[in-house]
């Protein structure tokens, strides 16, 4: 993709994006991800009542009488988007590529992020970590990471979600709030999972596209795995083969489903066909609960 198009998919999403983010999410963002430190304010004189484990001593010293600590809770959180670039997101049978709706999301929640002075990373994996943006605020920083998201070509084509997750606990050393943005096909990472949610906040925004839910019934074709490239030519026509797809297709989703809830993740299904806007609102509304 030359620059001059790169330009004009990054203005495109841009615009459709903070208008969204502006508009609808800035302010249900602000309440479903609220910072959860306390910062140093200020220090004022000591008042009876006050907890003596908030005297500051330095200050008390100074001007011979006691004064203590004030502080408030710390609005500024990490954003951190962990985004699946494996050969299963280049799939799409209505709208769009799972991938392309992935891009769209992580500037939606990039731009709520800034509208609400959070920083933002990016962790980009497939069966290892590819890329790693540092967090950091600005719009210039979401054009960076939106112009990445659009022309990036991974190097490997497999998935492995555990060794995105490995690498978050060990580079982001304090609690942030992370997305995953996946299709989450690949389902060995309980044990990852339960590390990182014990010490960050992670939602799962689980892609899907219709047309993988079933088989069609239009007789031979000819299939390929995006992550292994193996062929493969089935009977679609053959209603017990669409049947035990189709259980294979709801066990894979069942066991995804189950796996959130048991580890506390917030989990959201967002389809390339659908509009994401009353999904996410609804995530957003259910965290403020």
């Amino acid at each position: 993709m030359d620059s001059s198009e790169l330009l004009k998919k990054v203005r495109k999403i841009e615009i459709r994006t903070r208008r969204l983010s502006q508009q609808i999410f800035s302010g249900q963002y602000h309440s479903a991800f609220k910072g959860k430190g306390m910062a140093f304010s200020e220090v004022r004189e000591y008042q009876y009542g006050d907890d003596i484990r908030s005297i500051d001593w330095n200050v008390t010293a100074r001007f011979n009488h006691p004064y203590v600590k004030i502080f408030e809770e710390e609005r500024e959180l990490t954003v951190m988007l962990l985004i699946d670039v494996s050969g299963s997101t280049m799939f799409g049978t209505r709208n769009q590529f799972k991938a392309e709706l992935i891009t769209e999301l992580a500037a939606v929640l990039s731009f709520s992020a800034i509208n609400n002075n959070d920083k933002v990373g990016v962790i980009f994996f497939s069966n290892h970590v590819e890329k790693f943006i540092p967090p950091k605020k600005g719009r210039s920083h979401i054009l960076r990471i939106i112009r990445e998201l659009i022309d990036y070509q991974q190097a490997q084509v497999q998935t492995n979600i555990a060794e995105a997750l490995r690498y978050l606990t060990n580079a982001i050393k304090k609690k942030c709030t992370a997305f995953i943005l996946s299709d989450f096909l690949n389902c060995n990472f309980e044990q990852a999972l339960k590390i990182a949610a014990n010490k960050h906040d992670i939602v799962a925004l689980h892609i899907m596209d219709d047309g993988e839910s079933k088989l069609p019934n239009i007789g031979l074709i000819q299939l390929r795995d995006p992550e292994s490239g193996k062929l493969v030519c089935i009977d679609a026509s053959n209603a017990y083969t669409r049947r035990e797809y189709q259980q294979w297709w709801n066990i894979q989703q069942k066991q995804n489903c189950e796996l959130f809830k048991k580890t506390g993740v917030d989990m959201a299904q967002l389809l390339t066909d659908k509009d994401y806007v009353r999904t996410l609102m609804e995530l957003f509304q259910k965290r403020v609960v």
